[in-house]
């Protein structure tokens, strides 16, 4: 019974299968959209951790896209290791799913490369808001908005949405502005 529950909210360490190796979950585009509807001024992103294209393509398509890379080349944008660019200060916003055992880092680190002002935007589990190491983010660099989707949002292993067609996760949009000093504003999408 135990397993069962902490299986349905998406602990990793009681997965009925093997997690993806490297952490490839791709993201419905219904997400982007979604953040294009609540963050419309977003512009110039940089998504870094791309898949298959299934959020960039979304940016792309509203002409937001700056590039878009991924540890992996998975048939879309170009093979870069996000964790591994110093080149500081990109001029636009950074938005991704990212590989959620690296979850913090991307934070961290993205929030290191724009400029004062640009967005940082995150789609990650609501459980991302608990931990102790991750208290200190929160308390340094808060989120501005946290969007908490209201009906569950698909993220499908390797990409296969015709094999996972629902979820028991619940989602969220944070989104970080550098240099916003204030409380996290929680809100409900969709």
């Amino acid at each position: 019974m135990v397993v069962s529950v902490f299986r349905n909210i998406g602990a990793n360490n009681h997965s009925n299968s093997e997690r993806q190796p490297e952490d490839f979950y791709a993201t419905d585009p219904l997400a982007a959209m979604l953040l294009l509807d609540i963050v419309p001024e977003l512009d110039n992103i940089w998504e870094c951790a791309c898949g298959q294209g299934h959020l960039a393509k979304v940016f792309a398509n509203q002409g937001k896209l700056f590039k878009a890379t991924d540890i992996i080349d998975r048939g879309y944008g170009t093979t870069e290791d996000f964790l591994q660019n110093n080149q500081p200060y990109h001029n636009g916003d950074i938005v991704t799913n990212p590989p959620y055992k690296y979850a913090q880092e991307f934070v961290e680190h993205a929030i290191s490369l724009v400029d004062t002002g640009r967005y940082v935007c995150m789609f990650l589990k609501v459980l991302f808001l608990e931990s102790r190491s991750r208290k200190e983010l929160f308390t340094k660099q808060p989120p501005k908005t946290i969007y908490i989707s209201s009906s569950r949002i698909i993220c499908a292993k390797n990409g296969d949405f015709n094999k996972y067609t629902s979820s028991a996760i619940a989602y969220a949009w944070y989104i970080w502005e550098k240099g916003y000093i204030g409380n996290s504003i929680v809100k409900w999408i969709n």
